[in-house]
C-alpha cells in the first residue's frame, strides 16, 4: 500500500521536478485549479502526482487521476457538498471551504494527501484566536498523506484525533500538543523524524503497529490515559525520556535504535513482553509504580536499568540480554522476577535493595553476577548459574538460600544477620516456564569445566549464620572470617590437597600426606624457599595473601577443626588438628623449645595422626632394642643357682647369692643366636606394654630395657590414638 509521490513546478515555462513520499495510501492524479490546468498560488504552477490506492476506500472518495486498471484514484474524503477532496478542490472552492472553519470544528479528511502548504492553510482557518494555536475537535486524518512537514506544533486536540495509517514523508512535529480525548495513530508510517516531546495525552494513545523509520521523540510527554505502542517498530532511536505514562504496552515492539527511557515514570503497568531491543535500552532512574513486565524481550545492545525504581512486581522471565545489563542502584519493592533468565555478558546487581524479592532466579549468566553492596531486606532464594558472583559486603537482613552451579563466589565482608546458605546444585535448574521436564538452557556456560560452585573468599564474613553445603572451597581464602568455629559445612565439601606425588628434595624423597589444606597455607608454602612443586599460587586481584603466614592460618585451621568436632564428625576434624600444629611448628614467633617438641612430635607419628608412621617407630625401636639385647643386653649365660649334699640334725643355711651378669663375649655375629632372640624378643614385647621381662640383663641391657618402657609404650600409644582418630565416631 505504499508508494512514492512525485512533485513538479513549472514557473514561467520552464518545470523542474523534486520527488516525495506520498506514503502507503496516496492520491492519485492532477490537482486541477479553475482554468483546469493545474492549482496556481504567486504564479507558481504546481502539481501533484500520487500513487495510486490499490484499495477503495469505504468512504465517499475523490476518485481524481484515475487510469485505466486503477480501481480508486484519489482516495481522499470528498468535501461536502463537492465531489473532490480538498486537495483537488479548485482555488475558490477551497478558499470557500476554509474560510467556513472554525476553531474547534469537527474535520474529517480522511485518504487526502496534503503539502506543507495546504496544511498550513487548514490549521490556520482552525487557529484559535485566543491562543493563537489550531484547535481542532474531532479530526480525522485516516490513511491520509502528508507528503511535507506535518507542523502540528502546540495545536489542541479536543476531541478524537484519528491518524491511523497516515503517512508522514516529512517531519512530523506534534511538539506542545494535547490530546484531551482519544489520539489514533495506528499502521501510522513516519519517514522521517516524529517529534512529539511535551505532548499531553489525555486519552489513550495508540501507536500500535506504527513505523517509525527516523528518530521518534517523545521527551517529556504525558500519557495520562493508556498508551498503546504493540508491534511498534522504531528503525531509529526512540526517545521517552523524563515521559509519563499511566499504562504503557510495548508489546513485540521492535527498537532497531536506541530506547531511551531515562527517568520516564509508569504510573500504572509498563508491558514490554516479547519487546527487542537491538541498541542500548537506557531506562536509568525510570519509576515504575504498578507491574513492570520485560517477559521473553530480547536486549541485544546493553541494558542500562540504573537507579531505576520497581514499586510493585517487576518480571524479566525467559529475557535475553546479549550485551551487558546494569540493574546498579535498583529498587525492587516487590517481586524480582528473573526465571530463565539469561545472561550473555555482565549482569550489575550492585548497591540494588530487593525488599520482598521472594526467588529471584534461576538466571544463566555467561560472566559475572555482581551483586556487591546489594541488600536483601527479606527471605530469599537466588538460584544462579554464572561463571562469577561477586557479594562484596552484600547485606542480608532475613533467611536466604544460593543455589548455585559453575559460579566462583566471592564472599567478601559480607552481612547476613540470619541463617544463610550457599549451595551447589548438582542438577540443571528446572524452568518454571517450560513443560514439566524442560530445564533452564546453560548453553552460555558449555565451554567451563564443570557445574560445581566454588567459594573463593569469606574474609570479613561472620559465619556463626553460615552453612555451605557441597562447596568446593579449594581456593577459598578464609583468614578474617569471624566466628569461623560456628560454621556448618554440609555434603561435600572440599578443601585444597597437598601436593600428590613423590619428590626428591636434597637427595631423600619427600611425600606429603594428603589432607585437607587452606588455599592460604598453599600460597604460604610456596612463597617459600625451595618451595615444593604443587602448591598453589595467590591468583591475582582476588586478595592479598604476603602477609598470612603460620601465626595468622594457626587459628583459622583451630576454629575448623572445632567446627567439624561440634558437628561430631572427628575424623575430617583430624585434618585441621594437623594443619594447626603445622603452623604451629613453623611460627617463628613462638619459642624454639616448643617447636623442637611440636617438630618431634610430627616427625615421631604426624602429631598423633599418622599410625603408619608411629608404627615405622615403634618397629624401629623394638629392632633396635632387639638387636642391643642381643648383642649387648644378655649376659653370656644365665645363672642357674645350685645346692649339692644331705644335711641331717641340724639347722643349715646355705645362701645363693646371684653373681653379676657376665658381658658376652666372642663375634657379635656369634651373639645372633635363635637363643639369644627369643629371650631379646621377651625382653623387648614386655618393654612395650610396661612389664618387666624378669630376664637376667647387663648393665647395657638394663640401661636398653628401661630407655624401650620410656619410648616404645608411648610410640604404641601414639598409633594407636592415630587409628582412633581416624574411625572415632
Amino acid at each position: 500500500m505504499t508508494g512514492p509521490g512525485r512533485l513538479e513546478t513549472d514557473t514561467d515555462g520552464s518545470s523542474g521536478e523534486s520527488l516525495i513520499a506520498a506514503g502507503r495510501l496516496g492520491c492519485a492524479g492532477v490537482v486541477r485549479g479553475p482554468a483546469g490546468c493545474g492549482w496556481g498560488v504567486g504564479g507558481v504552477l504546481t502539481r501533484m502526482l500520487f500513487t495510486p490506492a490499490p484499495v477503495v476506500p469505504d468512504w465517499p472518495y475523490c476518485g481524481d487521476g484515475v487510469t485505466s486498471g486503477d480501481r480508486a484514484g484519489c482516495i481522499g474524503l470528498c468535501v461536502d457538498p463537492h465531489s473532490s477532496c480538498l486537495a483537488h478542490l479548485s482555488g475558490l472552492e477551497r478558499e470557500s471551504h476554509l474560510a467556513g472553519l472554525n476553531a474547534g470544528d469537527d474535520i474529517d479528511y480522511r485518504g487526502t494527501c496534503f503539502t506543507d502548504r495546504l496544511l498550513g492553510q487548514l490549521l490556520n482557518a482552525l487557529k484559535d484566536p485566543a491562543t493563537n494555536h489550531p484547535r481542532l475537535g474531532d479530526a480525522c486524518f485516516a490513511s491520509a498523506t502528508f507528503a511535507d512537514d506535518a507542523d502540528f506544533g502546540s495545536a489542541s486536540f479536543t476531541g478524537d484525533a484519528d491518524f491511523e495509517a497516515a503517512t508522514f514523508a516529512g517531519v512530523a512535529r506534534f511538539c506542545s500538543a494535547t490530546f484531551a480525548d482519544r489520539a489514533w495513530f495506528n499502521l501510522a508510517t513516519f519517514s522521517r523524524e516524529a517529534q512529539f516531546d511535551s505532548v499531553a495525552f489525555t486519552g489513550t494513545a495508540a501507536f500500535e503497529s506504527a513505523t517509525f523509520t527516523g528518530l521518534a521523540r517523545f521527551h517529556s510527554a504525558v500519557f495520562t490515559g493508556e498508551a498503546w505502542f504493540l508491534l511498534a517498530t522504531f528503525s531509529d532511536a526512540a526517545v521517552f525520556n523524563s515521559a509519563t505514562f499511566t499504562d504503557a504496552g510495548f508489546r513485540a515492539a521492535a527498537f532497531a535504535g536506541d530506547a531511551q527511557f531515562h527517568s520516564a515514570t509508569f504510573t500504572g503497568d509498563a508491558r514490554f513482553p516479547s519487546a527487542t531491543f537491538a541498541g542500548t535500552a537506557q531506562f536509568r532512574s525510570a519509576a515504575f509504580t504498578d507491574t513492570a513486565d520485560f517477559k521473553a524481550a530480547a536486549f541485544t545492545g546493553d541494558a542500562r536499568f540504573h537507579g531505576a525504581v520497581f514499586t510493585t512486581n517487576a518480571s524479566f522471565a525467559s529475557a535475553a540480554f546479549t550485551g551487558n545489563a546494569w540493574f546498579d542502584s535498583v529498587t525492587f519493592t516487590g517481586f524480582a522476577g528473573f526465571d530463565a533468565t539469561s545472561f550473555a555478558e555482565d549482569v550489575d546487581f550492585r548497591a540494588t535493595v530487593f525488599e520482598r524479592a521472594g526467588e529471584v532466579g534461576p538466571l544463566v549468566c555467561a560472566q559475572t553476577v555482581l551483586l556487591s553492596g546489594a541488600r536483601f531486606s527479606g527471605p530469599v532464594t537466588l538460584s544462579l548459574a554464572a561463571r562469577r558472583l561477586e557479594c562484596l559486603r552484600t547485606r542480608w537482613a532475613s533467611t536466604a538460600t544460593l543455589r548455585l552451579r559453575y559460579a566462583d563466589v566471592d564472599f567478601a565482608h559480607a552481612v547476613f544477620e540470619y541463617p544463610l546458605t550457599i549451595a551447589a546444585e548438582q542438577a540443571p535448574f528446572p524452568d518454571p516456564h517450560g513443560n514439566r521436564n524442560s530445564v533452564v538452557e546453560e548453553d552460555h556456560l558449555a565451554d567451563t569445566t564443570g557445574p560445581a560452585a566454588r567459594v573463593t573468599s569469606l574474609r570479613g564474613v561472620d559465619a556463626a549464620h553460615l552453612v555451605l553445603a557441597d562447596i568446593d572451597l579449594t581456593r577459598c581464602l578464609i583468614t578474617g572470617t569471624v566466628h569461623l568455629d560456628q560454621i556448618r559445612l554440609e555434603g561435600n565439601c572440599t578443601f585444597a590437597p597437598v601436593p600428590a606425588r613423590t619428590r626428591w628434595r636434597r637427595l631423600r624423597p619427600q611425600r606429603f600426606t594428603q589432607r585437607r589444606t587452606l588455599a592460604e597455607e598453599h600460597h604460604w608454602r610456596s612463597r617459600r624457599p625451595a618451595a615444593a612443586e604443587g602448591w598453589q599460587q595467590a591468583v591475582p586481584d582476588t586478595g592479598d595473601t604476603a602477609h598470612v603466614g603460620p601465626a595468622q592460618l594457626a587459628p583459622v585451621y583451630r576454629a575448623l577443626r572445632k567446627a567439624f568436632e561440634d558437628s561430631k564428625n572427628e575424623p575430617d576434624a583430624a585434618d585441621f588438628y594437623y594443619g594447626e600444629m603445622e603452623m604451629r611448628r613453623h611460627d617463628h614467633h613462638r619459642p624454639r623449645a616448643e617447636r623442637c617438641l611440636l617438630a618431634a612430635y610430627w616427625a615421631l607419628s604426624g602429631y598423633g595422626l599418622r599410625a603408619t608412621r608411629a608404627m615405622v617407630w615403634l618397629l624401629l625401636a623394638m629392632t633396635g632394642t632387639l638387636l642391643a639385647m642381643m648383642l649387648w643386653g644378655l649376659p653370656a649365660d644365665s645363672w642357674k643357682p645350685e645346692t649339692v649334699g644331705s644335711v641331717s640334725g641340724r639347722h643349715v643355711r646355705l645362701p645363693a647369692d646371684r653373681p653379676d651378669p657376665v658381658n658376652p663375649t666372642g663375634a657379635l655375629n656369634e651373639r645372633l643366636s635363635t637363643q639369644r632372640f627369643e629371650k631379646g624378643l621377651r625382653v623387648v614385647v614386655n618393654s612395650v606394654i610396661f612389664r618387666s621381662s624378669g630376664q637376667d640383663l647387663t648393665t647395657a641391657g638394663t640401661y636398653t630395657e628401661m630407655v624401650s618402657r620410656l619410648t616404645e609404650p608411648v610410640l604404641l600409644g601414639l598409633a594407636v590414638l592415630a587409628v582412633r582418630g581416624r574411625i572415632k565416631r
